[in-house]
């Protein structure tokens, strides 16, 4: 059966209620409801179902292209012959996002080339499927946008983003040391964001080596001690992941794994 079989009244009615996808669907439905002599109120339910899955669908790609999220990094998507260590029961206790709905945070610290980033953005497209705004950004990227938003008098509008989402993910935190500046927006963000919104940031370096980035010792402080207070710690070791992301290269996605 094909579309040639949808009167062009049907057709027109559907696009002016802005039901035009479920042309693409319809005819199997109509298949399906004639041989299983589906009820009316039934086929309704069916057709309606599948245009709110359908925007539902589309609701998250939206929210996971506005948060920067990478599309290749998703949980299902995760290579489990990597030869990498993690608390499997955290990571599992991270995706529940119950962390978002407490206001938590979330740590993962791990060398080089792991899969920080992975998990990180897998966690955000998570979020994103359950309706939650995620903003997903490098760390000295970050920071050179508040810098240079000082400039345009655009600050109040930069930093209104990262505080008004439900989750920020910052990646490589604390890589260099950050000036007067940087530490002050650090700062403000950590102290608005707590227990106000969440949190993860992926790191080289431990929160204990933090402080030593910081240009201001006593902000840096008071930052880091609320920060890590109502934060989840993932510790991530093994070989570098980066080789398994190669285009091109075959992995057997399965079960949920760390990065």
């Amino acid at each position: 059966m094909t579309t040639d079989l949808i009167s062009p009244d049907l057709k027109v009615a559907l696009r002016r209620l802005r039901l035009g996808p479920l042309l693409d669907t319809l005819p199997e439905r109509l298949a399906l409801a004639r041989q299983q002599k589906m009820p009316h109120q039934d086929f309704l339910l069916l057709i309606l179902s599948d245009e709110g899955a359908r925007r539902d669908s589309r609701a998250t790609q939206v929210r996971a292209q506005k948060a920067h999220l990478d599309p290749a990094m998703q949980l299902e998507a995760w290579d489990p012959t990597a030869r990498v260590t993690y608390d499997r029961e955290l990571l599992n206790e991270l995706a529940s996002l119950r962390f978002i709905d407490a206001h938590a945070n979330a740590i993962i610290v791990g060398p080089v080339g792991v899969g920080k980033t992975f998990v990180a953005h897998a966690l955000g497209h998570i979020a994103c499927r359950h309706g939650h705004s995620v903003l997903a950004l490098r760390a000295d990227r970050m920071l050179k946008t508040l810098k240079h938003s000082r400039l345009d008098n655009s600050y109040e509008v930069e930093l209104r983003k990262l505080l008004g989402v439900d989750l920020l993910i910052i990646d490589d935190f604390a890589l260099d040391a950050m000036d007067a500046t940087e530490s002050r927006d650090i700062y403000e963000i950590m102290i608005e964001r707590h227990r106000a919104g969440s949190m993860v940031v992926t790191s080289n370096r431990g929160p204990d080596e933090w402080l030593a980035t910081f240009a201001d010792p006593v902000r840096a402080q008071s930052a880091i001690d609320r920060f890590t207070s109502m934060a989840y710690d993932l510790q991530i070791e093994g070989e570098s992941y980066r080789g398994r992301l190669k285009p091109g290269r075959p992995h057997t996605a399965g079960q949920k794994g760390g990065e």
